[in-house]
């Protein structure tokens, strides 16, 4: 048996009695929301490196939330996007579609991650010399997609039976 998002699937919390995973799913698509909203800011300073740190972050929290929604435990590490395609089987079809992309966007996102925080440390060079405007609004429009897909995966959940 493959349980997909359909089967609105619970977890126990010490203490605190069941927690519904499309619940914590939303919680996660909030917080991705948020970096979403700052890294345009940061975008719009043009502070390249915050806007690429937080499009990885927004990537991050939407495919763990995605993760989430289908009940599939990930290894607690920043890149986990390789589990989309392994579990794709419990994912509607339009989802199947986006997974390379959301994938591509997880991976090139999580090696920027680094210089955006560091700049290049080798060549004694700062992020802001390292990371430029199309890093940031490439890093973004990723984001933002990555991010449309999740929340329409997870409106589909919300609204199961």
């Amino acid at each position: 048996m493959v349980l997909g998002f359909e089967a609105g699937l619970q977890v126990w919390r010490e203490g605190a009695g069941p927690l519904n995973l499309t619940e914590l799913a939303l919680g996660y698509l909030g917080q991705a929301e948020a970096r979403l909203r700052y890294a345009n800011s940061a975008l719009g300073e043009g502070n390249n490196p915050l806007a690429v740190r937080l499009a990885q972050e927004c990537v991050e929290l939407c495919v763990k939330a995605e993760l989430r929604a289908v009940a599939i435990e990930y290894p607690k590490q920043h890149e986990v996007s390789g589990l989309l395609a392994q579990f794709g089987e419990r994912f509607p079809q339009w989802f199947r579609d986006e997974i390379p992309f959301t994938h591509e966007a997880s991976v090139s996102l999580f090696k920027l991650r680094e210089l955006a925080f560091y700049g290049g440390e080798n060549t004694a060079l700062p992020p802001d010399k390292v990371i430029g405007r199309e890093d940031g609004k490439r890093a973004v429009d990723h984001a933002e997609r990555v991010f449309r897909t999740c929340k329409k995966l997870l409106r589909e959940a919300e609204s199961r039976p």
